[in-house]
């Protein structure tokens, strides 16, 4: 019996198939979610720092050699997370072909844990700047002149955003106040940023050329800023789907940042491009007050800037066949690689009165893309368990990974339970 027929019973479901138990107790501590790849790429950069601190330790003996290990570092962290840099990223850990042994794709499909970088030459870089800091402050002191005195002003100011970036970027900070890391690293960045080529031109160190390129690449995308008509159908008073045709046909997978006023926020939503025709959808489910009032007082136009970008579910190309997991409006991410069908697909999509909330067309092209799938109506069933709702698609039908996307709670439950059993399993991980 296919997962589709057993969600079509009037009873809730629950799936005859047990969970298997949990693999060795090594795994089980290895896949928790402090030991994510994103920790430990954090790790990994911060490791990476001692090594050079204990086998070049003049790096540490000059103000110019901490300054450049300052600026290595926020260069990681800013090139990694450069669009171009993070579709590169996906192109090449996506390549591999699924003949190689799945204990290896399982890894490669890690790749939008590249946060980790970031995160950890972020950290780096500030303490680097710190000592910089308080090495320039000494030799200031010792010889104090116009210039270094200058120099020495921008560095504290520098230190003092540096600090408030690091500090609002703390996950339960960032979680709670999120508007405010996010206008804290666009507008403290861009300053910091203005400070260290002040810095750099005041002391006549080594790191034009460096500096330069960090510039291009935040540049970048502002330099592809433009203002698009757009088009908003209501399916209901939670979602809104809205259609772009500004030439632009974004690969499945990807998203676009979308904006309102584009100095003051941005959001990203997955595209959903439709097989043989120009533009694009995306769909946007009331989840605040931006979504919230983009949905009751919807713009004839939004801005746009960049370049689509790969997201989490791109790494299906390295399976044979996956399972999809979705709640609400996680269904928007899903749909594209459904109408791609680039990969053999299963969905699970739990959602409450689907039909009501994004209407019978959009319900109706899913069933089309994914005859199988599990639609679970919420408002009429009640919450199911979505572990072993995923399970079960996973086991009847012959897939190597499961790709869920839902609310962080969930989605973590979803990944971390399957993949202490032995199960490849990936879900967004809310690193930015």
């Amino acid at each position: 019996m296919t997962p589709a027929r057993v969600a079509a019973e009037p009873a809730p479901f629950t799936p005859d198939i047990a969970l298997p138990a949990q693999t060795s107790r090594c795994r089980r501590v290895l896949k928790h979610p402090r030991l994510m790849h994103h920790n430990r790429l954090v790790a990994l950069v911060l490791a990476a720092n001692l090594g050079v601190l204990w086998l070049a330790p003049a790096v540490a003996g000059t103000t110019a050699g901490l300054a450049d290990a300052a600026l290595a570092n926020f260069a990681v962290a800013i090139l990694i997370r450069q669009q171009y840099v993070i579709n590169l990223l996906f192109r090449l850990a996506t390549s591999a072909p699924t003949r190689w042994p799945l204990r290896l794709r399982w890894t490669l499909a890690k790749v939008y844990h590249f946060g980790g970088l970031h995160v950890g030459g972020a950290v780096a870089g500030t303490l680097w700047y710190l000592a910089a800091t308080a090495s320039l402050t000494a030799d200031v002191l010792r010889n104090p002149d116009a210039r270094s005195l200058a120099a020495l002003t921008a560095s504290y100011a520098a230190v003092a955003l540096l600090l408030g970036m690091v500090v609002t970027a703390v996950p339960p900070l960032r979680a709670r106040r999120h508007d405010r890391f996010e206008k804290t690293h666009r507008y403290g960045g861009w300053a910091a940023l203005a400070l260290l080529w002040a810095q750099t031109v005041l002391l006549q160190s080594s790191g034009v050329w460096v500096l330069a390129v960090l510039t291009v690449s935040i540049a970048l995308p502002w330099l592809r800023l433009r203002r698009v008509r757009i088009g908003v159908e209501r399916p209901s008073a939670h979602v809104a789907v809205v259609r772009f045709d500004h030439g632009v046909t974004p690969f499945a997978g990807s998203s676009t940042a979308v904006s309102r006023d584009p100095l003051r926020e941005w959001h990203s939503f997955a595209n959903v491009p439709s097989p043989g025709q120009a533009g694009f959808r995306l769909t946007i489910s009331r989840a605040g007050d931006w979504t919230g009032s983009f949905i009751d007082d919807a713009p004839t136009h939004v801005w746009v800037k960049g370049i689509t970008t790969a997201g989490v579910a791109n790494i299906e190309t390295l399976f044979t066949r996956v399972v999809y997991v979705a709640t609400g409006s996680g269904i928007g991410p899903v749909l594209p690689h459904l109408l791609a069908k680039r990969v053999p697909a299963r969905l699970v999509w739990s959602a409450r009165s689907p039909r009501e909330t994004y209407g019978d067309a959009f319900v109706d092209e899913i069933l089309a893309a994914e005859p199988d799938a599990t639609i679970w109506d919420t408002a009429e069933r009640g919450k199911p368990d979505m572990v072993r709702l995923a399970y079960a698609a996973y086991l009847l039908s012959g897939a190597e990974a499961v790709i869920c996307i839902s609310n962080k709670k969930l989605t973590w439950q979803v990944v971390h339970s399957l993949e202490r059993r032995g199960i490849p399993a990936y879900g967004a991980i809310w690193d930015s």
